[in-house]
């Protein structure tokens, strides 16, 4: 008994130095390459700051632009949440990519025809006031600041599992982190070096899926191999429903009548949240032309499909795999990988009545172990007992992910600090370096309180991410859409607009959010829709208020309604003019 101790423990020993040697060389190798970049491409003026000097070719803007879309909300818990939540988690999928589309096919290239570097600058010019600017640029840090609170989570995770490490610890190595290549390289160093991160993250995310479908069903496409049969006979969602429901939780493939209505809205403010989106939109900046644009962004929509079409397939292998690992077993049997996860703190086991056995069931009274669904993505080709190099591979690409979107949206503030506030407002007459050095340093102010917020953020990574979309619905998409398309818009209807959709959005989220000291409690949503959808209901607010008061009030001066007719006229094929 003693030698086969010893032996097990061994091989325990020997699969752990595996992994963490893996981890180091495979993160390692991408960090030198992600330095290499930012170094190489570094930005010499503020124009290669913001927007890369408008030189980078579709290509390349495409996979930027996926990388820069796909955060930690896509890469680690999107398919987290839908392992847990099943069917219904499907609102974060078809959200997402039906913002992506509305944006790319409505709004980019009409806003890479002004020619302006950000969402400040298009509603401060479209709406000739200074005063819509600032709100605007105060709602683009609001937005973009929450946004990177859930990139800084996801950070944390990453971090904890591959320096094995607490997770608090976690977010600050990773602030360091963010901080230097996001400061060093502005747009220019981020988009290259987002280009080889978005190599990183979908060959890191596709291929462990591939092996656990083949592992499971046979198949070696994971978007079919769902659907396959199990080698007991069985199909893989019919086993995961048999699974569920034997321990009180809800058919995987099924959705109550409460989810269908936060689906509808959770989706919609994702979707109507993509089209206000600040660091989406600056990308359709970067290219030379706006046809560019247009291409880039059918390039981007290519390479995200690659991951938002395997993500459902991850979600029920690791499901499948995690409730037939863990429910009913003996604590002190669990694998590696638990006890990893539990040092890390995203995984707490409290036996409730000391039986020795975890008792994982939809009860919260009887209900031992509580799981971070974050950690599903990283923990699946653990749980599946994949090679080390391929559980490295995964922890390399979710790290590309959150350290992608989290550079991109800093910029953001650090462009509307530095640009729309200094420049336009505080010191007009600001020198280019002494604008870039506002920008470095309110991307360093920035990253440190959004570390220091993600160590208790309001959610989940993809939750907190859908809080930040459903405040840009209700905050830009109303502003951006009628000051394309309607030219009677004016400056007192978007300001108006923006003031009450952020405002009612902000309170509703804090009131139904005790993570923020909200007293409200689920029994009390409106219509029963939960705070990440609650921003559709404020982008309908925005809406009317802003029609109802530009009627109201006078119409936009002359040369303003024939500029909004010149960015609708569709030679703009060409060179983008600035006006």
């Amino acid at each position: 008994m003693t030698s086969g101790f010893s032996d097990s423990h061994f091989e325990r020993s020997r699969k752990k130095m595996g992994v963490q040697t893996w981890t180091f060389i495979i993160v390692g190798i991408t960090f030198a390459i992600y330095i290499g970049v930012a170094i190489w491409a570094r930005a010499g003026s503020t124009k290669e700051f913001y927007v890369a000097g408008g030189g980078v070719s579709p290509l390349a803007n495409g996979m930027a632009t996926a990388a820069d879309w796909m955060s930690a909300a896509s890469y680690l818990s999107m398919a987290g949440l839908i392992s847990f939540t099943g069917y219904a988690g499907s609102q974060y999928l078809m959200g997402w990519t039906g913002g992506y589309v509305l944006l790319a096919l409505l709004l980019a290239p009409y806003l890479r025809k002004f020619g302006k570097f950000t969402v400040p600058d298009f509603i401060g010019e479209r709406y000739y006031s200074s005063q819509a600017r600032l709100v605007a640029l105060i709602c683009a840090i609001f937005v973009s600041f929450t946004y990177v609170v859930g990139q800084m989570k996801g950070v944390g995770v990453a971090f904890a599992r591959f320096l094995e490490v607490p997770f608090s610890t976690g977010i600050l190595i990773g602030i360091g982190i963010v901080f230097f290549y996001a400061v060093l390289g502005g747009m220019k160093g981020i988009t290259y070096t987002q280009v080889a991160q978005y190599c990183v993250l979908i060959f890191a995310f596709t291929v462990p899926a591939v092996f656990i479908s083949l592992q499971m069903v046979g198949n070696p496409v994971p978007q079919l191999g769902m659907g396959g049969q199990l080698s007991d006979g069985t199909y893989l969602l019919d086993k995961l429903n048999l699974l569920s429901t034997d321990l009180g939780f809800g058919e995987y493939t099924t959705m109550g009548m409460d989810d269908r209505v936060n689906v509808f809205f959770i989706t919609a403010a994702l979707m109507f949240g993509t089209a206000g989106l600040p660091h989406v939109i600056v990308r359709f900046f970067t290219v030379p032309k706006v046809r560019d644009a247009r291409i880039s962004a059918g390039y981007a929509l290519l390479f995200i499909a690659f991951l938002y079409t395997t993500a459902p397939a991850v979600a029920a292998f690791a499901r499948t795999n995690l409730l037939q690992t863990v429910s009913n077993k003996e604590y002190t049997s669990m694998p590696t990988w638990f006890k990893k996860w539990e040092a890390a703190e995203l995984i707490k086991f409290e036996d409730k009545n000391n039986d020795g056995l975890i008792h994982y069931v939809a009860n919260k009274n009887t209900n031992e172990l509580t799981i971070d669904r974050d950690i599903m993505v990283l923990a699946n080709p653990e749980i599946a007992n994949l090679p080390a190099w391929v559980i490295a591979l995964v922890v390399a690409g979710g790290l590309a992910a959150a350290l992608s979107t989290a550079a991109g949206l800093l910029l953001v503030i650090a462009t509307s600090i530095s640009h729309d506030l200094f420049k336009n407002y505080l010191k007009p007459d600001i020198s280019e370096k002494g604008e870039l050095i506002a920008a470095r340093v309110a991307i360093a102010v920035a990253v440190l309180g959004a570390g220091l917020a993600g160590m208790n953020p309001p959610g989940f990574v993809a939750q907190v991410v859908a809080l930040a979309f459903g405040l840009a619905a209700s905050s830009f998409f109303p502003a951006i859409i009628l000051g394309i398309f309607d030219k009677r818009m004016n400056k007192q209807g978007a300001i108006a607009g923006m003031l009450v959709g952020i405002l009612f959005t902000t309170a509703y989220i804090i009131y139904f959010k005790p993570q923020l000291g909200g007293p409200g409690t689920p029994e009390g949503y409106w219509f029963g829709i939960k705070p990440e959808g609650i921003g559709t209901l404020g982008m309908l607010i925005n809406l009317v208020v802003s029609l109802v008061v530009s009627r109201m009030t006078p119409a936009p001066p002359a040369e303003v309604q024939e500029m909004v007719e010149r960015i609708r006229i569709p030679r703009g094929a060409g060179e983008a003019s600035a006006h």
